[in-house]
């Protein structure tokens, strides 16, 4: 038996927000310690990970582990029908993955699972040697501005600051922002700006945004709730420009 309420609709809908325009489908593990699922989208270029631990719902039941197969368009079309005020539950049922939105009134749906011929994906194991928390806003705001010049950023961090920047072909622009943290290096990747901007739909899951850079390599980008109970992680392979 499968049982979560939750008392909050925007955590799932901002997390599922991200998470389903980066991948088609997803597996979703529930166990006794809460649910999670690992995706890796189909050009190989970004790894999702979404973990909410049974301490985050009001109630939580998971007699023993499920596979949750699930489209994560579909999963998206019942979860943007939540009012901010609505509570959540979720449960199986026969091969359906049912969502019920209590508030005004009562409303239920029953989403079929789908077939998936493969396991979910492992992160796989990086040492990034930086790492730094910038405020999620400031993020946000500054994919908005490169975004006026280029379809790629570049993100460098040293021992005072973190920049995020672009050049194009009709102008420039930087983002400088003082991080405050114990960093003895200094590194720099080139990502693209439609895959930030697509983990960044994610604004209402945490207000602080952890980052793990090293040159050329792959960003890890995590919000985690102030209360831990959450935590929703992206990594996203990085551009490498070559000299024509």
């Amino acid at each position: 038996m499968f049982k979560a309420e939750l008392s909050d609709s925007n955590i799932l809908k901002t997390s599922f927000d991200a998470i389903s325009s980066i991948v088609d489908e997803v597996q979703i593990q529930t166990d006794s310690e809460g649910m999670r699922l690992d995706a890796l989208d189909r050009s190989h270029i970004t790894f999702v990970h979404l973990e909410l631990k049974a301490s985050l719902f009001d109630e939580y039941v998971c007699d023993e582990p499920e596979k949750i197969n699930i489209d994560t368009d579909e999963l998206m079309k019942v979860l943007k029908r939540a009012k901010s005020d609505d509570r959540v539950l979720m449960s199986l049922d026969e091969g359906n993955f049912i969502i019920t939105f209590e508030g005004e009134a009562k409303r239920r749906f029953k989403i079929r699972l789908i077939d998936m011929e493969y396991e979910a994906p492992s992160p796989p194991e990086l040492d990034h040697p930086t790492r730094f928390e910038v405020p999620f806003a400031l993020l946000k705001d500054s994919i908005n501005d490169i975004d006026i010049f280029s379809d790629k950023i570049s993100l460098k961090v040293d021992s005072e600051k973190f920049t995020a920047a672009a050049e194009g072909e009709f102008g420039d622009a930087s983002i400088e922002y003082i991080h405050g943290e114990k960093i003895d290096t200094e590194v720099k990747s080139l990502f693209s700006l439609e895959k930030i901007r697509e983990m960044l739909k994610a604004d209402k899951f945490s207000d602080i945004a952890i980052i793990k850079l090293g040159d050329d390599m792959p960003l890890n980008l995590k919000l985690r709730m102030v209360s831990e109970d959450g935590e929703l992680s992206f990594l996203l392979a990085p551009r490498i420009e070559t000299d024509d």
